[in-house]
């Protein structure tokens, strides 16, 4: 029916549906909407006596489908978008004759969350809907007496309260915690996940388990007892549930009541978790040796005693997976010691890993020769370096290349010193000749790559080259320098004294030569080439350039010992050793070798050499001759000189001036004199002229030398002049002294002093010499005239300073 709103007539009625399977009236409808979308959905339900009605449908009335359940539950999807699902759950009936009275029919009924509220007469029976038991009868007895008894009952959807009522009175049914037995009732129908989801506190749920523990028990599904088991807490003992599974044998399921236990425990049982930890451990062990152990005559079957079956392989998967979740509570003595007893040698070393106790693990890949493995393990960031030292001895007895080239890998992490004992032992093993020398190259690396300066390395590496037939290597060793370059470092790092020992016993004589000749013991070094090879012989005494006459000594020895292969056999070969001569560059004559011929040796065979011995010598006279009659002419031509210097003079100009005061230097008096040894004309002062025309007073040129000068020459200067002036006034009280004041004798000491003073301040011309180049870098204003240069900066005018114009009449 539509009904318009304006006013509130009816527009049409419009029939939607007739019951025509079973004619019945319709006792009650009701009608809820929703929004989905943009568009409206209808949930209408009819109810007949005996059936339920359920209409659902999307835009309108018109539109709406029909199904048709009995229920007791309505479940609504607003979501949905189609009006033909079935949202009707829990269906079922309520025989309320089952009830008692006489199976008198309700005269009305209401609803709650868990109970149906009956009124069966003047009586309101509360009815649980999962059970359908009566839990509780309420009987109304306050009632008016005029009145007919209750009429019916009602409910408030919005306070969830009840009420009774009859022709005058309204009678509120109250509720308190309806739903607080609900746990039970699920639990008595076995439903176990409802029962669950009821339950208050851990003891219900504790009841709850237990039942579903025992079910399974019996039904002897132990695995799933075990889990249950686990859940609880309260009303059973955990040594009660481990002894009901020891009791009937049954480890595995054990195992997986004690594991289910572990994931319900806390992080603060820490002692029962590692106690449950330890048991499990052991049952896994018990597992794998039982299927190892297992009589294939039996009821198994070959393959699983097989190592490899799938079921000890899964169960040797789980037990590592248990090892790895449980590495932290696990105790690690006891843990290890139960492996080992168990013969577990694999998961002691996996257990070992995650414990990083790689000791463990090193070891017993070493044991079982995985090399490559070993090495892994050592060069993980976490691992100490103290075990690739302990396990480099064995290691590279397994395997040289491997263990080597992870040396190689780490470059700077290790210290090669600490590497050596294991070197040394694999040394001392034999080895093919054509295998590489792993060692050698390691070492070789640490030397040239990484700057290795250990002497103990380069002892190890020089010995390991001694021992090759072949010198090269160890030659090309002795002649690098490795320290070259470093401030006040060594050339070579190695012990040269062992190096020389070394050599000697392995018979490497050219080894040994260059040995004796870095320790500067050429003669030592020169014997030795002799015995090897001439040419290296005279290689070596070539060596020596800056002590001449070590370096002849050194050619005698090699002139001696060519002789002595030479003699005594035809004449031709003592020719060869006087050519032996002319490699010498002149170092050695004739008569130095002539005593290492013998004395049957022919005059003849030493004539030209001796004619050209003679040659040389006269030349060498002829110019030392030469030399003699030049230095004859140069001492003359000097004493020559020192006869005329007595003779010279200069002309001084009476108008020239003094270089520094630009006084007349011919001024007679007002001149202080600076001692009474110079010899002075009248009464003017002595004064200093120099070849370059410049003339100075003697006082003034003192004066400048003295501020020009540095420090120590100006004290030097002053003292002197000072010591002049003392000796003068000596010399004058003693003597005497003229009317101009000069000193009436020289002394020897006064003149050596004013030969020293001249000397200090005349050897040059103050203005044409090296000092006056070298007051270049003198600066222009000196720090003692800053006040004078600061006198002429200019200044900027004060700001309020105010300039009047002026005017002028003429």
């Amino acid at each position: 029916m539509a009904v318009d709103e304006a006013d509130k007539r009816e527009k049409y009625v419009k029939p939607l549906f007739e019951l025509t399977e079973q004619k019945e009236g319709i006792k009650d409808l009701q009608m809820e909407t929703a929004v989905v979308g943009n568009s409206t959905r209808y949930y209408v339900m009819a109810v007949t006596p005996t059936r339920l009605y359920s209409f659902t449908g999307i835009g309108s009335l018109e539109l709406a489908s029909h199904a048709v359940i009995i229920h007791l539950t309505i479940a609504l999807n607003y979501s949905s978008t189609s009006g033909d699902e079935n949202f009707v759950e829990n269906k079922g009936f309520l025989d309320y004759s089952k009830l008692g009275d006489s199976g008198i029919k309700p005269r009305s009924f209401a609803l709650s969350e868990f109970h149906f509220l009956l009124l069966i007469g003047d009586k309101i029976k509360v009815v649980n809907r999962i059970s359908q038991q009566m839990v509780e009868e309420l009987v109304i007895d306050n009632t008016p007496e005029t009145s007919r008894g209750i009429i019916g009952l009602c409910s408030d959807a919005s306070t969830g309260l009840f009420y009774a009522y009859d022709e005058s009175s309204i009678f509120q049914v109250s509720t308190s915690d309806e739903g607080r037995d609900m746990w039970q009732v699920y639990l008595d129908m076995n439903h176990y996940a409802a029962a669950l989801s009821h339950c208050r506190n851990p003891f219900q749920r504790d009841q709850v388990y237990l039942v579903q523990a025992d079910a399974a028990f019996a039904a002897k599904e132990y695995y799933i007892a075990a889990s249950f088991y686990a859940k609880m807490n309260y009303i059973i003992s955990f040594e009660e549930i481990s002894l009901k599974f020891i009791s009937i044998g049954e480890q595995d399921a054990l195992r997986t009541f004690l594991l289910r236990r572990l994931d319900n425990l806390t992080k603060d049982d820490k002692m029962q978790i590692t106690m449950i930890s330890t048991w499990a451990t052991e049952l896994y062990l018990d597992k794998i040796n039982r299927l190892l152990l297992e009589d294939t005559t039996g009821t198994t079957t070959n393959s699983v005693t097989e190592p490899n079956s799938s079921e000890y392989r899964s169960i040797v998967n789980e037990f590592r997976a248990f090892l790895s979740d449980s590495k932290d509570v696990l105790d690690e003595a006891t843990t290890m010691r139960l492996l080992e007893s168990y013969g577990r040698v694999d998961e002691l070393v996996y257990f070992a890993g995650l414990k990083e106790e790689y000791e463990i693990v090193v070891h017993h890949y070493i044991q079982q020769g995985e090399a490559k493995k070993a090495l892994e393990v050592l060069q993980r960031s976490n691992v100490p370096v103290d075990l690739v030292y302990k396990f480099a001895p064995d290691l590279i007895m397994l395997d040289a290349y491997e263990t080597v080239e992870s040396w190689m890998m780490v470059r700077n992490k290790l210290n090669p010193g600490k590497l050596i004992p294991a070197m040394m032992r694999y040394v001392s093993e034999p080895h093919a000749k054509n295998e590489t020398h792993e060692v050698i190259k390691y070492l070789e690396f640490c030397v040239k790559d990484l700057d290795n300066e250990d002497p103990g390395v380069h002892n190890l590496l020089l010995s390991l080259y001694a021992k090759k037939e072949d010198e090269t290597q160890l030659l090309q060793f002795l002649d690098t320098k490795f320290g070259k370059g470093q401030t006040n470092g060594p050339e070579f790092f190695y012990d040269p004294k062992y190096a020389l020992r070394l050599c000697l016993q392995e018979k490497r004589m050219r080894a040994c030569v260059r040995i004796y000749s870095m320790m500067s013991m050429h003669e030592e070094a020169v014997a030795l080439a002799l015995k090897v090879d001439l040419e290296l012989a005279k290689a070596e005494a070539d060596k020596v350039e800056d002590d001449e006459e070590l370096r002849k000594k050194l050619w005698l020895k090699v002139a001696k010992h060519v002789i002595e292969q030479e003699k005594g056999v035809k004449r031709e070969n003592i020719k060869k050793a006087i050519e032996f001569l002319s490699e010498t560059n002149n170092l050695l004559k004739i008569e130095d070798i002539l005593p290492f011929f013998p004395d049957f040796v022919l005059i003849d065979d030493f004539k030209e050499e001796i004619c050209k011995s003679l040659k040389d010598y006269n030349s060498q006279i002829e110019q030392l001759k030469q030399e003699m009659d030049d230095a004859t002419r140069g001492a003359d031509n000097i004493r020559s000189d020192i006869g005329a210097l007595a003779q010279r003079y200069t002309v001084i100009d009476r108008e020239q001036d003094c270089g520094v005061c630009r006084r007349k230097i011919l001024t007679v008096g007002g001149l202080h004199q600076v001692g009474r040894s110079y010899t002075s004309v009248g009464h003017m002062a002595p004064f200093y002229v120099f070849p370059c025309g410049h003339a100075f007073h003697a006082n003034c040129l003192i004066g400048h030398i003295t501020r020009c000068s540095s420090q120590a020459q100006a004290e030097r200067i002053l003292d002197l002049q000072k010591r002049l002036s003392l000796m003068d006034r000596k010399a004058a009280k003693d003597n005497g002294a003229s009317v101009n004041g000069e000193s009436i004798m020289s002394t020897t000491p006064v003149d050596k002093l004013r030969s020293q003073l001249d000397d200090a301040v005349a050897s040059e011309c103050p203005f044409c010499g090296d000092l006056m180049i070298k007051e270049i870098s003198q600066p222009f204003i000196l720090p003692e005239e800053s006040d004078e240069k600061a006198s002429w900066e200019i200044k900027p005018q004060p700001a309020t300073q105010k300039i009047l114009p002026m005017t002028m009449s003429i």
